[in-house]
């Protein structure tokens, strides 16, 4: 049966909705932000360089994995050969921004943003969607959306391994410890964004409480919830700040790796 704007039961008038205000400014504002983002991801992805510059290591090529990294990047090694495709050899970054990606692309924040900014189901509050039909998550491809929380236990593994990135920043390009420069303080900016943004996630809260049936039994558990549902309140907010320092954190490294930046050291 027809749904939404189709319905046979909505009130016979030719507008869509009789909201007066600018309802549609915020799905275009999260479609620009994101569609900027995954226009410099993607370049980012394939440019294949300027993604090192000791003791600095841009957020999207950690761990760097493959026999193609750039001398000093791989932290964990390089289990992996030069890939090659069609000639071309594959950036390590294509190695593992799947699993970030894969946790925001299903995380419940982003779904409500790109419904509304991409499929307008709905674009906003009591604005009907044009579609006729809609099955939600149980169908393909959005069924895939309930993998959410392996890619949030895989992003924690992410998230560790770019503390360890900021704390190893805390060297200069000698490898020497006890020094802190502006790239420190950009790495250990996007470490602690991510760190928020994981915590905040509405799996984070369900994996530490949401199957206790008596609190009293569990007080450290019972803590430990009560902090991770107040941060939930602002997942939101984590949400795109993260965003946007991940993005941040990449371009300063590249800048510094291009020698347009000069990545300056208090100490």
């Amino acid at each position: 049966m027809a749904t939404g704007v189709f319905s046979s039961s909505r009130a016979k008038i030719s507008e869509r909705t009789l909201r007066t205000d600018k309802w549609w400014l915020q799905p275009l504002i999260t479609f620009s932000v994101l569609i900027l983002f995954i226009i410099y991801a993607t370049f980012r992805a394939f440019e294949n360089g300027n993604y090192f510059a000791e003791p600095l290591i841009s957020p999207f090529y950690s761990p760097c994995l493959s026999a193609a990294c750039a001398t000093g990047s791989s932290l964990l090694g390089q289990p992996f050969g030069i890939i090659k495709i069609l000639g071309m050899t594959l950036s390590p970054a294509l190695l593992i921004l799947i699993f970030p990606l894969g946790f925001r692309m299903t995380c419940y924040y982003y779904r409500k943003a790109y419904y509304r900014a991409f499929w307008m189901s709905p674009p906003a509050c009591a604005v009907a969607e044009p579609h006729s039909k809609y099955t939600g998550e149980t169908r393909a491809p959005l069924i895939l959306q309930n993998g959410h929380r392996y890619f949030f236990y895989i992003g924690l593994i992410f998230n560790a391994l770019l503390t360890v990135d900021a704390i190893l920043a805390f060297r200069n390009s000698d490898k020497q410890w006890g020094h802190m420069s502006v790239g420190t303080l950009v790495l250990v900016a996007n470490a602690t964004f991510l760190w928020l943004y994981s915590a905040s996630c509405h799996t984070c809260r369900h994996t530490i409480g949401g199957r206790l049936r008596n609190f009293s039994k569990h007080p450290v558990r019972y803590k430990a919830w009560t902090i991770v549902s107040a941060l939930n309140h602002k997942h939101q907010n984590f949400a795109w700040v993260s965003l946007l320092g991940v993005a941040f954190a990449d371009f300063y490294v590249r800048e510094v790796a291009a020698h347009v930046f000069t990545n300056f050291y208090f100490f």
